[in-house]
């Protein structure tokens, strides 16, 4: 999660070396941390538009990486005492890690309290999903499987630098469902650069054939430092037309909800009770741990980043480093629970809006802004709460960067 406008803290040295986790996360017991993300950063192939910390392992370090990551594990029992209501493993890939690797990776993270109803979601890519894997997946508890498609279309794919066959979809829902995984959730990316209406929708049909329980549709980001941005300075790749762009959503939603999916989340929709519970536990400003080089953590109003390199990772002691801390002041959190909460479609309850308005300094100018958004129509704030119209939905990014912590 992006935390555009907390207050940094620059840690102090300890021994040569970054301040271990243990001494900037809040006293154990303190705040009740309900989710667990862990990262895996090897890929098959960095991905052109990908911004997330991920590299082509040459070194050959995954049984390294696993060890470590059960250091952590047993170095973060102290934090993770109530059962865990969600478990996200992402990356990266996670399902490159050799079935053996995989499954010990996930067994360490199983050994950790979890509630009998948590949701333990792992991300895949197509290529990589075969029956050991699958295999490994369930033995350990997993309980949901999201899987980059992106797109159907090999042009496309070719665009995002994504190197895989779309056959290799269906391929992979169909062994994570014999081996007993029926939540699914699939990736697609709209507003690719040389797509049309016909190509989105054809995509998106490819989807409901294959029956998912979860669809997230992703507009593209240009993010700076990718070589995808690269191309568009340069000149070598045109951004797609905001009008098709919006239009594409607008498509997404109709198919979508006309098949039967809720959308529940400006980019997701589910069917009925297959809500992502941990991307839940983000937009309503949780507590969750992180593990793995360059995991997020937040807990209570503290949030920190593991060292982002794998090797110093792997060097250290367990919970050996963070890169940064932040701790937002009341006005920045208020406006970072606006930033999440209205990402939701039913947006926040009345109750909970008016008591973020009464904290902080920013209340009567948030006020303002929200009051204008519903005189234009691109809001309501009402018994049912505050929330965005559909009319508002695509301008939302507006308003929000208005409610974020400023001056009058």
């Amino acid at each position: 999660m992006e935390a555009a406008t907390a207050s940094s803290i620059s840690l102090p040295q300890h021994g040569g070396g970054l301040l271990g986790i243990a001494a900037i996360a809040p006293t154990p017991g303190a705040h009740a941390v309900s989710g667990l993300y862990v990262h895996v950063p090897f890929c098959r192939h960095k991905c052109h538009y990908c911004d997330f910390y991920s590299f082509v392992d040459r070194d050959g370090r995954q049984e390294a990486y696993v060890a470590a990551l059960e250091r952590d594990i047993e170095a973060s029992r102290a934090w993770l005492t109530e059962p865990l209501s969600t478990i996200f493993v992402g990356g990266g890939t996670p399902t490159l890690l050799e079935p053996l690797l995989l499954q010990r990776a996930m067994e360490a993270i199983g050994s950790l309290p979890r509630a009998a109803d948590a949701e333990w979601t792992v991300e895949a890519n197509p290529e990589t999903v075969d029956a050991a894997r699958a295999d490994a997946l369930v033995r350990s508890g997993v309980t949901r499987v999201s899987i980059g498609a992106q797109s159907f279309h090999p042009r496309h794919l070719e665009t995002l630098e994504r190197h895989h066959d779309p056959a290799s979809v269906g391929r992979a829902a169909q062994f994570l469902r014999a081996a007993g995984i029926e939540d699914i959730n699939l990736d697609l990316i709209f507003g690719i650069p040389g797509s049309s209406l016909e190509d989105w929708s054809a995509d998106l049909e490819q989807v409901l054939g294959l029956s998912p329980t979860h669809v997230s549709c992703y507009n593209l980001t240009f993010e700076p430092n990718t070589p995808l941005e690269a191309k568009l300075r340069q000149g070598r790749i045109v951004k797609m037309d905001e009008e098709l762009e919006l239009g594409m959503l607008e498509l997404a939603r109709s198919i979508l909800e006309g098949a039967g999916y809720t959308h529940y989340e400006i980019s997701n929709w589910s069917k009925p009770g297959h809500e992502c519970r941990h991307n839940l536990l983000y937009w309503l400003m949780g507590s969750w741990w992180g593990l793995g080089p360059s995991a997020t953590a937040q807990v209570g109003r503290r949030r920190w980043k593991v060292v982002p390199r794998l090797g110093d990772w792997l060097a250290g002691p367990a919970l050996g480093g963070a890169v940064d801390l932040e701790v937002p002041d009341e006005d920045t959190w208020v406006g970072e629970a606006f930033m999440m909460g209205l990402r939701l479609i039913d947006g926040m309850p009345r109750d909970r809006a008016e008591s973020l308005l009464k904290m902080g300094l920013q209340g009567e100018r948030r006020r303002r802004v929200i009051e204008q958004a519903c005189a234009r129509g691109h809001m309501a704030f009402d018994e049912r709460g505050l929330r965005f119209s559909m009319r508002g939905l695509p301008l939302a990014n507006e308003v929000i960067r208005e409610l974020l912590a400023g001056k009058d």
